[in-house]
């Protein structure tokens, strides 16, 4: 454990200066500018304040303060979300982690899922106690998102009919397909449904597998949506698709061109 150590008046008062002029986070770069000193003389008091527990090294030549009330720097992470937009942007945080935010589910997830335009050779990293499950994406899929502010910086999270895309693209984004369809569920009784925009939302990334994933459990839990069922059977790619690959899909519904467990094969309709 990192025991606090005393800090002298000047040094105190850099701190606070560095404090009120970030948004969080300190850098070497931002440390220099607010002292108006030498990126060297910067980097030398952070690591100082490191060492002596009132910053938290985050990774080379990034911090964190630590709260005053704080009796040790061995802290976890205050906005966890505000680490991952400085860390991984472009980026926004999605799956589960967004499904929370928008209360698509009860569900406690103690790992915060980010997609970026990074491609990070370390996609399960560990930040101060704080797991981060890290998944690439194109420029491009950058859409659909909503502003969060986290103190004084503006966070990028999926809006909640994006959220539920990514879900159905990939059921791991959301825990699996069982915790997915419960979202969904939730989803369709919100104020946020706007099935209109999922659709769209889908041409735009024009992922197949979602198209099949969502008319199958729209069929079977919502099946008075119609019209969002027939756009979904109209946009049917070739091929079969599993509900979730990391289940033991033995049953093909051929409707939908999807296999799904044994166990869902009461959700089976007739063709």
């Amino acid at each position: 454990m990192e025991i606090l150590t005393g800090i002298g008046k000047t040094d105190r008062e850099r701190m606070a200066a560095i404090i009120r002029g970030t948004k969080g986070t300190v850098s070497v770069g931002e440390a220099a500018r607010v002292l108006n000193v030498a990126s060297t003389d910067a980097a030398k008091m952070l690591s100082r304040w490191s060492k002596k527990g009132w910053m938290s090294r985050i990774r080379r030549g990034l911090y964190v303060s630590v709260p005053l009330e704080s009796r040790t720097a061995d802290v976890p992470l205050e906005e966890p979300w505000l680490i991952a937009d400085r860390l991984f942007s472009p980026c926004y945080v999605g799956g589960w982690s967004a499904a929370e935010y928008f209360d698509l589910t009860e569900q406690i997830f103690s790992t915060i899922m980010v997609m970026t335009v990074q491609k990070p050779r370390d996609r399960r990293p560990n930040i101060k106690g704080t797991e981060f499950m890290l998944r690439t994406i194109s420029e491009k899929a950058m859409f659909g998102l909503k502003p969060v502010w986290r103190g004084q910086v503006k966070i990028s999270v999926s809006d909640p009919t994006r959220t539920v895309l990514d879900m159905l693209i990939d059921p791991g984004f959301g825990g699996g397909i069982r915790s997915v369809k419960d979202m969904l569920e939730n989803y369709l009784r919100s104020e946020n449904i706007n099935l209109e925009q999922l659709i769209e939302y889908g041409k735009q990334l024009g992922n197949g597998a979602a198209f099949k994933r969502l008319g199958f459990l729209l069929e079977k839990t919502a099946p008075d949506e119609t019209e969002a069922i027939e756009q979904c059977r109209k946009r049917l790619t070739a091929g079969n698709t599993k509900l979730d690959p990391k289940l033991n899909n033995s049953k093909l519904i051929t409707r939908w061109r999807l296999w799904v467990p044994e166990n869902w094969k009461r959700m089976e309709s007739v063709d």
